[in-house]
């Protein structure tokens, strides 16, 4: 274990966590590790809100533009990548800041995760081809039949889980509920010390979501959307396609709702999105909480950050 413990500033979308990073790699020499399973897609810049140029100059990011969005990126690697990285920058005699979302990431973190084997790209190539012809309740069906304590668990839309406890399936010849009960869980090795950025007053978040949304909109992401739409190897079923306000883009035009629809639903969607990451947030009992309607944000995560570490 490292003796210090690695920052993590968490928290809901449009909370200033970006900013907050910032703030503390103008006092220190620091690099940013993305915690945002949306920013590891190249060419989906605006919808994501990823760091702009002067951002991403201001220190140093990894993990972001890493994949194309017609390929997937794991828990397991980013747990991996995440832990090389903290062992790089520390060794380059810098602090590694962890900053973002994805509050699967952090789970994976702070409790591990299941070693399970990595995804087959044979397997992985029939299993979309059934799920083209016999859709994810189909799929969800077979894997009833092989591992219904996975199955019970999951959604019959959930495509990508499904295909993936089936990959395990077949890779090992055994359930994946039940490997993950014979298994050890692998943590990351190294201690974090959670910040995170939570509102005393849920319409303060709402309100700039919605705000965020519409200078989104402003910016071109309707074209960032319909240039995506235009590749033929990418569908809605894909992760990246799954991305909050990326859903919702690509129904609009395909024509299944208006514009109207497509901004209060992907409003809404994002909405639901914070609301789950602030349930996830306030399950930590040790997170440092700092309240990010006030005005010195940033100085409190500074103070956070530097008092407990």
């Amino acid at each position: 274990m490292q003796q210090q413990k690695i920052i993590a500033i968490m928290g809901p979308t449009a909370s200033g966590k970006t900013a907050a990073a910032l703030a503390i790699a103008r006092e220190v020499p620091a690099e940013i590790i993305s915690v945002d399973s949306a920013l590891v897609y190249r060419d989906m810049n605006i919808g994501t809100a990823k760091p702009n140029a002067e951002e991403l100059a201001a220190a140093r990011h990894h993990l972001i533009d890493i994949i194309d969005p017609s390929e997937a990126y794991s828990v397991a690697q980013f747990l991996s990548d995440s832990a090389r990285l903290v062992k790089e920058i520390q060794e380059r005699g810098k602090l590694p800041i962890l900053v973002g979302g994805t509050m699967m990431y952090y789970k994976a973190l702070i409790n591990g995760i299941d070693d399970l084997p990595p995804a087959d790209p044979a397997i992985r190539a029939q299993l979309d081809a059934d799920m083209a012809e016999i859709g994810a309740p189909g799929l969800h069906a077979r894997l009833a039949q092989v591992d219904s304590i996975t199955a019970a668990r999951l959604q019959p839309n959930d495509s990508q889980r499904i295909q993936r406890a089936l990959e395990i399936y077949q890779l090992t010849g055994q359930a994946m509920s039940a490997l993950i009960a014979q298994q050890p869980r692998a943590a990351a090795p190294f201690d974090l010390l959670p910040i995170s950025l939570e509102p005393s007053e849920r319409s303060f978040l709402h309100d700039r979501i919605a705000k965020r949304f519409d200078l989104m909109l402003e910016q071109g992401f309707i074209d960032e959307v319909r240039a995506l739409k235009s590749r033929p190897e990418l569908n809605a079923d894909l992760p990246s396609i799954r991305c909050v306000g990326y859903r919702q883009a690509w129904d609009y035009l395909g024509g299944s709702i208006n514009y109207q629809e497509m901004r209060e639903r992907g409003i809404i969607a994002t909405r639901q999105l914070a609301k789950r990451q602030l349930t996830w947030c306030r399950s930590i009992p040790d997170r440092h909480i700092v309240d990010c309607t006030k005005d010195n944000i940033n100085q409190q995560v500074l103070q956070c950050a530097f008092a407990n570490r």
